[in-house]
């Protein structure tokens, strides 16, 4: 057996610590995914995904975003397609992935079928997200540049082995689900901007819980195709240092330095939106405005002059005018065609410059503000930078409260803090 995949199915398999901080990050992250979830219902995407499954009529196993029930393998196809149709949930900058929308579609299915307490669903969510991370460490950048999604390929494990813990798996079963999951884990990049990008989230939540059920009735596959020379890392580009992905399992929890979005545009344009939020900018006063980033978003998210509400979610000059005129860049609404014409738009993006910086991290952005007073403030932003637990909850929860209402937003986590089954969270969905 290789040790990279025996550590992590012992690490799945076992009993766990958990913190305050990890326990209340994890729940956090489950408003955020119901949130934005319902929040994507009525995108194109979203109802194409449900059309599919509902029309297949299967058994109502499982609650699905937006109404009714479908088979467990349909309502994660659904939910995780679902939940990342706004691009809007959760990210974790250590693999460039989105555990939430993998993971947590998976582990909610299986956990409503399995009649279990909320307790055990947000801990084998917290450990299919872990896992997540680790192996998407394991695969590496090589495996990202290469071309692969991790959300949709780490992702994929994750999924399958919180399934697992759910069905109660001992570390043989949980060895035997990764080496399943790596004949089905896929998904690209060159998926981004279209339909296929949720899908590739859909398709890893699916394919965790289909391994997991399998394995639960005793399929017998090639239980180390993770690694070796025809495993998953060799065929995929990965297969990074093992060690390092392997570093403080058990003790450390990853998981904790989820980021979340606060602003519905891409992460890339998120840093420099904090930066201007600690400046408090407001048009009357702005002069010019200079903004430094990492190389890697001059070519994903600085679109010059974008005319369409898509285009201004990847456009730095827009997003940071948006929030000086006093638009909500946490709504999805706020980014239409109407608001890319607005001529104190257009004035003031013309007066925003942007620029690569290389002593800059793909985490961080540096905004430069003249005034017309002639002051000069400056601000940096790092969206790694340790945030509070009460201050994380707070934007969590506010950005919940826009998504769906404070009466919903609020019921939510009352379950999720307080306890109850996970039937009764899966029934949330539909609202």
């Amino acid at each position: 057996m290789s040790d990279f995949s025996t550590s992590l199915a012992g690490f799945a398999a076992g009993p766990v610590e958990t913190t305050l901080q990890t326990r209340v990050v994890t729940s956090l992250s489950v408003l955020d995914w119901i949130a934005v979830g319902r929040a994507g219902v009525d995108e194109p995407v979203s109802k194409t995904i449900r059309d599919l499954v509902l029309g297949e009529e299967g058994a109502a196993q499982a609650h699905l975003f937006g109404g009714g029930a479908a088979p467990l393998r349909g309502a994660a196809l659904v939910n995780g397609t679902v939940s990342h149709a706004l691009d809007y949930d959760d990210t974790h900058f250590a693999h460039i992935g989105h555990p939430s929308v993998a993971i947590l579609p998976a582990t909610l299915a299986l956990s409503e079928w399995d009649d279990r307490i909320l307790v055990d669903f947000l801990e084998a969510a917290l450990v299919g997200m872990e896992v997540s991370i680790r192996v998407g460490l394991w695969l590496g950048r090589d495996h990202y540049q290469a071309g692969f999604h991790q959300t949709a390929t780490a992702g994929a494990f994750g999924a399958a082995v919180a399934a697992g813990r759910i069905l109660g798996f001992d570390t043989d079963q949980m060895q035997k689900t990764l080496g399943l999951t790596a004949t089905r884990a896929a998904g690209l990049k060159t998926q981004f901007g279209t339909m296929g990008k949720p899908y590739n989230a859909g398709l890893a939540a699916s394919a965790g819980v289909e391994a997991a059920l399998l394995i639960a009735k005793g399929f017998t596959p090639n239980m180390n195709a993770l690694e070796g020379q025809y495993g998953f890392g060799a065929t995929h580009s990965g297969e990074a240092d093992a060690q390092t992905a392997l570093d403080g399992l058990g003790d450390e929890w990853l998981f904790e330095n989820v980021s979340h979005k606060f602003h519905a545009c891409c992460h890339g344009l998120h840093a420099a939106l904090e930066a201007a939020r600690d400046l408090d900018i407001a048009e009357p006063e702005v002069a010019e405005i200079k903004i430094k980033t990492h190389p890697r978003w001059m070519s994903v998210c600085n679109q010059m002059t974008p005319t369409t509400g898509l285009g201004a979610k990847f456009s730095y000059r827009t997003v940071i005018a948006m929030q000086a005129l006093g638009y909500d860049t946490a709504l999805p609404g706020s980014y239409t065609e109407r608001v890319c014409a607005d001529p104190r738009l257009i004035s003031l993006r013309d007066r925003i410059s942007v620029e690569a910086d290389e002593s800059l991290s793909e985490t961080r952005a540096h905004l430069t503000l003249l005034r017309r007073d002639g002051a000069r403030l400056e601000a940096t932003h790092d969206l790694m930078a340790p945030m509070t637990l009460s201050d994380r909850e707070d934007r969590v929860r506010g950005k919940a409260t826009k998504l769906i209402g404070s009466e919903e937003a609020d019921a939510i986590w009352s379950m999720l803090r307080t306890g109850g089954r996970a039937r009764d969270l899966a029934g949330m969905l539909a609202r």
